[in-house]
C-alpha cells in the first residue's frame, strides 16, 4: 500500500546528500535520534481528531472528507525540536487496532511501533514541503519562521488491517547531529 499522493517519491535519488542516511534509514528514528542526543524528549502538540491533510484523504481509510485521529509532536534534541512528527489513523482505528495512540502521552510512537508485534511497516516515501503544505503551515505555527528547506518522509504501518500513516519532517538541528 504505496503512497497514492504523486507529490511524494517512493525512490530516494532526489533527496538532498546530507539528509539522505537520516531520511532513508527505515529503523526506529526515535532510537537513532536517542543515540545521539545526550537529553531526548516528545513535546506533545496536537492528539485529538480534526480533518486531515488532503494528501492523506484516502489513506488512513478516511473517505469523504471524514475527520481522523491526529496525532503531532516534536522529538526534542538537547531542548531543540529535531523532528516534527505527524501521525494520522481513522477514528475506527483508534476505538481498535490503534487504541493505545490515544493513550501515547509523551511516549515517542517508535517505542510502540519498532516493539509490539503484529505491525507491519511499509516503505519509505520522501517529500519536500512547500510553504504551502499543511504540514509546513502547521509546524511555523508551533514553531516559527523555518528557513531551511524542510523534508519529509512517510509510511504506512499496518495493524489488524487498520492503516496508521506517520509522517516526520525533518527540522535544521538534526544536521548538527552526527549522520
Amino acid at each position: 500500500m504505496p503512497s497514492s499522493a504523486s507529490a511524494w517519491l517512493t525512490t530516494p535519488l532526489a533527496l538532498p546528500r546530507s539528509l539522505r542516511g537520516w531520511l532513508t534509514d527505515d529503523g526506529s528514528l526515535t532510537a537513532r535520534l536517542k543515540a545521539r542526543c545526550p537529553d531526548f524528549a516528545v513535546q506533545k502538540l496536537v492528539s485529538r481528531v480534526r480533518p486531515v491533510n488532503p494528501d492523506e484523504r484516502g489513506l488512513a481509510g478516511l473517505r469523504g472528507g471524514r475527520p481522523g485521529y491526529v496525532r503531532e509532536v516534536f522529538l526534542m534534541c538537547d531542548g531543540r525540536p529535531a523532528i516534527y512528527a505527524h501521525s494520522v489513523a481513522s477514528v475506527r482505528a483508534v476505538q481498535g487496532a490503534w487504541r493505545g495512540l490515544k493513550r501515547q502521552g509523551l511516549k515517542p510512537l517508535g517505542e510502540t511501533l519498532f516493539v509490539q508485534r503484529g505491525i507491519r511497516r511499509f516503505p519509505l516515501s520522501y517529500r519536500r514541503l512547500s510553504p504551502t503544505h499543511p504540514l509546513h503551515r502547521r509546524l511555523v505555527r508551533h514553531f516559527g519562521h523555518v528557513s531551511a528547506p524542510l523534508w519529509a518522509r512517510r509510511s504506512l504501518f499496518l495493524r489488524a488491517g487498520a492503516p496508521l500513516w506517520v509522517t516526520e519532517v525533518f527540522l535544521p538541528a538534526v544536521f548538527e547531529l552526527a549522520p
